[in-house]
């Protein structure tokens, strides 16, 4: 005999159908290619949210790199520099400061030069 499952499966499909709102066609409405589609979306999803701590980081380092070049420095020295002071700024905030104020990242620049 057997097992149909009843709500168990109903719900199961439903959330799955909900997952993939939005899809187009036979994606949004057929369980079989939503099942697929949903998972290689979810697989995507775990992937890209490490992918896009990468990205970040790259982009703060450019930054920070095309400052650090305008008042004299490569990012390499700098950071170098930083680690021998004991700076405690980290990528994110640098490159913040890089942007947001000039004046003020070109100081901190002068304070681990000397």
């Amino acid at each position: 005999m057997r097992v149909k499952r009843g709500v168990k499966g109903r719900r199961h499909r439903n959330k799955t159908l909900k997952l993939a709102k939005g899809y187009f066609g036979g994606r949004r409405s057929q369980i079989t290619t939503a099942y697929s589609t949903v998972d290689r979306a979810l697989r995507f999803s775990y992937r890209d949210r490490k992918v896009k701590k990468r990205d970040f980081r790259g982009l703060w380092i450019t930054r920070i790199g095309i400052a650090a070049q305008e008042c004299g420095v490569s990012y390499s020295v700098l950071a170098g520099l930083l680690r021998k002071k004991s700076v405690a700024l980290n990528r994110k905030s640098l490159s913040d400061i890089a942007i947001t104020d000039p004046k003020g990242f070109s100081d901190i620049v002068a304070f681990v030069r000397q």
